[in-house]
């Protein structure tokens, strides 16, 4: 499960202010829909943990963004003559 969570981050880092929120509110309604977990457990926990889980894979999203940036700036001037 907690692949599922970088993953999601991982690919929709770039918003990483939604991708974190979804997580927060997300996983703990898909954990309590599949009866993985009862509302009466500790969601806020459930929430805390989506939120690291997203947070490493929107981590990761942003630093691959960052070096391929500096790899491939967007404002180089290349000819094509």
């Amino acid at each position: 499960m907690i692949p599922t969570l970088i993953l999601f981050g991982l690919i929709f880092g770039r918003w990483w202010r939604s991708t974190l929120a979804a997580a927060a509110v997300g996983w703990p309604a898909v954990l309590v829909a599949s009866d993985a977990m009862s509302i009466e457990a500790e969601l806020l926990g459930a929430s805390a943990l989506a939120i690291v889980n997203a947070a490493a894979g929107v981590l990761s999203h942003q630093v691959i963004l960052r070096i391929v940036r500096r790899l491939h700036p967007s404002g180089s001037s290349h000819s094509d003559t």
